[in-house]
């Protein structure tokens, strides 16, 4: 099994980067800072990092078909006007105790988002994976989760993969693409010897899944046909949460990092922990889909 080591990329201090894109139109790499309240970009062509602060916890960001991106915040999924710096909320989260929060979401080739939720004080059996079609109509796709993470598909879009942390397995599902439903689920990878847990997660044109190790300081690469641990990235912080692939040949790979629960002694050793890293892959990764018509 090949080794390799992600360097350094963007210096931050996220406390907990995730939610990792690539829009190859405007050639901008988004990520967020969950805790941290923050909207991040990364423009190319300009060369310069911004951000945004939200308000409140966001779990991810995805471009949408025109200007502009939706995120999933703590209470629900807002559209978000860059000139004018407002948000506008398309989706309310069902959670009247007010326990729950968007985590990890994505969208398919439809233009439809599949977002999840995880519970606050990490009870089980109290999480849900959603699809929102285009017009805003949401679907239950899964309950009685717990942390549900990250969510990819095979290059033919015929199969869905997703991660519900706690169970340390990543599960994989047929995908009706027309009618945007999930049946046959099974595992397919088995994370409980690894280390870490697995958290984001994306795919590449061979079929393969890149699985970030959230207390395990890496990124590995897994072919889910026959469950082996191709390549393993070692990131300088311990806790690695999602990747995605970026540049114009969708052939580098970007890893988000987290500083949460890191004490002085951690922080010392890892300094860059919170940062994005980034390493030169030789495959390609898939496209980014957009929400929206």
């Amino acid at each position: 099994m090949e080794k390799v080591d992600a360097s350094l990329w963007i210096r931050v201090r996220n406390t907990l980067g995730e939610g990792p894109c690539w829009d190859a139109e405007l050639k901008r790499f988004y990520w967020v800072d969950i805790e941290g309240h923050t909207l991040w970009w990364y423009d190319e062509r300009e060369d310069e990092i911004s951000s945004f602060e939200v308000g409140k916890q966001v779990g991810f960001v995805i471009p949408k078909v025109t200007d502009g991106v939706v995120l999933g915040l703590k209470d629900g999924i807002y559209e978000w006007d860059e000139i004018n710096r407002d948000l506008q909320k398309i989706v309310e989260l069902d959670d009247p105790d007010g326990q729950l929060r968007f985590n990890d979401g994505k969208a398919d080739p439809y233009g439809r988002i599949f977002a999840g939720t995880l519970h606050l004080e990490d009870e089980e059996n109290q999480a849900t994976l959603y699809r929102v079609d285009r017009d805003g109509t949401t679907t239950t796709l899964m309950d009685k989760l717990t942390l549900s993470n990250g969510l990819t598909w095979s290059p033919d879009h015929s199969v869905f993969y997703h991660i519900d942390t706690p169970t340390e397995t990543i599960r994989q599902y047929d995908f009706d693409m027309k009618a945007g439903t999930l049946s046959n689920g099974k595992v397919v990878i088995d994370f409980a010897d690894e280390d870490g847990f697995p958290d984001g997660m994306t795919s590449d044109t061979e079929g393969c899944l890149w699985i970030a190790h959230y207390a395990g300081s890496k990124v590995s690469r897994w072919n889910p046909s026959t469950g082996e641990k191709l390549l393993e990235v070692h990131v300088p912080a311990p806790n690695v949460t999602s990747c995605a692939f970026i540049g114009d040949g969708l052939n580098r790979l970007a890893i988000t990092t987290a500083r949460e629960g890191m004490d002085e002694e951690a922080l010392a050793e890892y300094p860059d922990a919170g940062s994005v890293f980034i390493i030169d892959t030789e495959v390609k990764g898939m496209p980014l889909y957009r929400f929206g018509r």
